[in-house]
């Protein structure tokens, strides 16, 4: 139990990591993924096309190999040559990356809007902004949760990956125990704190889905 209790507290600053980066991550890529998804149903031709070559850029590429460019390859790109410390590289990287894939979801949800309500709403003489956060984002939202939900928990998972730059994370840390103590009790323990907090997701999409479920009645 010593042993137990011993290893909490460093696990617990690493899940502090864990939590912080897929917490900016999602308040930085769901807005940006709903700017993507609306640009790619413009009437834009180039945006539109703009839009999709990003998506399938980003959602072509590891993700691993796009934290490592950002961190690694950027400051020697001509023109921008920005050095980014290792948080910030994993939150810009992790940000753009889930956007495409926000995006893609969003658009979904938009589409599968009937198209019988945006005549309706110009019967009304709503605007088109009008008509999204009135009409077509709400009916969006209720539909794109499930595939949100298991696109937000496979955030969490994926947030591992920033032990290729040295932030010490909730595996890191688990790992670190586990090379000075020739013990595996230490990934068991971590991975009891990404069941928790999947489960907590899973509960606050499911109390989501509930309370939108009310557009389909």
């Amino acid at each position: 139990m010593d042993y137990f209790l011993s290893m909490l507290g460093p696990l617990a600053e690493g899940a502090q990591v864990t939590l912080t980066l897929f917490i900016v991550t999602l308040v930085l890529a769901m807005p940006l993924g709903l700017v993507l998804a609306l640009a790619r149903i413009s009437r834009f031709r180039l945006l539109s096309q703009a839009v999709n070559g990003y998506i399938w850029l980003m959602r072509g590429t590891p993700l691993m190999l796009q934290m490592l460019f950002i961190y690694f390859a950027l400051p020697f790109v001509p023109v921008i040559g920005i050095r980014l410390p290792d948080f910030p590289a994993a939150v810009v990287a992790f940000a753009l990356n889930y956007a495409a894939y926000f995006a893609e979801i969003f658009r979904a949800g938009i589409l599968a809007v009937d198209r019988g309500q945006y005549e309706g709403s110009k019967v009304l003489g709503m605007t088109y902004l009008q008509t999204l956060r009135r009409i077509v984002l709400p009916q969006m939202v209720q539909r794109v949760l499930p595939p949100l939900s298991n696109e937000t928990i496979t955030l969490i998972k994926d947030t591992s990956l920033i032990y290729v730059l040295a932030l010490n994370d909730i595996l890191r840390t688990a790992r670190g125990i586990v090379q000075r103590d020739f013990s595996t009790t230490p990934f068991l323990v971590a991975a009891a704190f990404y069941l928790i907090m999947t489960l907590l997701l899973t509960w606050i999409f499911q109390y989501m889905e509930k309370r939108y479920d009310k557009y389909d009645q």
